[in-house]
C-alpha cells in the first residue's frame, strides 16, 4: 500500500518547486486524483514560468506560493497561507539548494574560500530546513502518518568523502543532516506521527548538476522523471524507525 493510498484528502507541500526536482515532483504528484491539494513555492516568477503555467491547468488543486527559505518572515507568512485553507499537511518536501550560483562556484581548494560565499551555501542548503520545520509542526502534528523529507546530497556524507574539494556544498549538505537529524529527535517528541528523512536524489539532470555531468557515466545521470518516482518509492517504503535517516535514491542507508 502507498505513502498516498493510506489516507484521504492528502495534502502536501514541495518547497523549491520552479525547476528542476522540485518541479518534476509537482508534475508526478498532480497526476494522482488521491492528492487533494498541492501547494508549491518558488522564489522569482520569472524562473518558474512552468510552474506558474501548472497553476492554470489545475487551479483547483495547485496552489503556488512566493517564498525565499532564507527569510523566515517569508516562510510564517506562506504557513499562515496554508493553514487558512487546510488543517494538515502529509508530505513536506523541500528541493531547495545550490551548488553553483553566479560567481558561486564549488571550491577545488582552499584558495578558492571566500566566506560570503560559504554563508549562502549555509543559509540556502541547511538553515532554510530548520526554518521550515519550525514554522510547519503545527500542519504536521497530527494523528495520520506524515513525512518531512529534506533533498541532501552524498557529498554531504562525512564517511563517504574520499575526494575531497566542494567545501561549501559539502559542509552545508552535512549540516542539513544534523539539522534534520535533530529535528528527527524533536519530532518524535512533539510530532511522533511524523517521519523525518534526508534524501539523496543521484546525480540529475537539472541546471544544478549540469556543469558537473562530463564525468557521470550515462547509467548514472538520472532524468528528472526517473528521481522523481524513485524518491516517491523511498518515502512510500519508509517505515516507524526510519525517521532521522539519510537515504540514497535505491532505499539504502547513507554513512554519516
Amino acid at each position: 500500500m502507498s505513502f498516498i493510498d493510506e489516507m484521504n484528502h492528502t495534502n502536501l507541500l514541495i518547497v523549491g518547486a520552479s525547476q528542476g526536482i522540485g518541479l518534476g515532483f509537482v508534475r508526478k504528484i498532480l497526476q494522482d486524483s488521491r492528492v487533494a491539494k498541492v501547494y508549491a513555492t518558488y522564489r522569482q516568477p520569472e524562473s518558474a514560468s512552468e510552474l506558474l503555467d501548472l497553476k492554470d491547468e489545475y487551479s483547483d488543486r495547485l496552489v503556488c506560493l512566493s517564498v525565499d527559505i532564507t527569510n523566515e518572515s517569508q516562510i510564517a507568512q506562506c504557513v499562515e497561507q496554508i493553514r487558512a485553507e487546510v488543517d494538515k499537511l502529509h508530505l513536506v518536501i523541500n528541493c531547495v539548494g545550490i551548488l553553483h550560483e553566479g560567481d558561486i562556484q564549488p571550491e577545488k581548494s582552499l584558495r578558492q574560500i571566500n566566506p560570503d560565499y560559504l554563508l549562502r551555501y549555509f543559509q540556502v542548503n541547511s538553515i532554510g530546513s530548520v526554518l521550515l520545520a519550525k514554522h510547519l509542526l503545527p500542519l504536521l502534528r497530527h494523528k495520520e502518518r506524515s513525512v518531512f523529507a529534506s533533498i541532501s546530497a552524498k557529498v554531504g556524507s562525512i564517511g563517504d568523502n574520499k575526494l575531497g574539494g566542494w567545501y561549501g556544498y559539502r559542509a552545508s549538505k552535512a549540516a542539513l543532516n544534523m539539522f534534520m537529524k535533530t529535528i528527527a529527535i524533536e519530532y518524535g517528541r512533539s510530532s511522533p506521527k511524523t517521519l523525518v528523512v534526508m534524501l539523496h536524489p543521484g546525480t540529475t539532470d537539472t541546471d544544478l548538476s549540469r556543469p558537473f555531468q562530463r564525468s557521470v557515466p550515462a547509467d548514472k545521470l538520472f532524468s528528472v522523471e526517473r528521481t522523481v518516482t524513485q524518491l516517491l518509492a523511498v518515502i512510500e517504503q519508509l517505515e516507524e524507525g526510519d525517521s532521522g535517516q539519510f537515504f540514497s535514491w535505491d532505499g539504502s542507508r547513507l554513512p554519516w
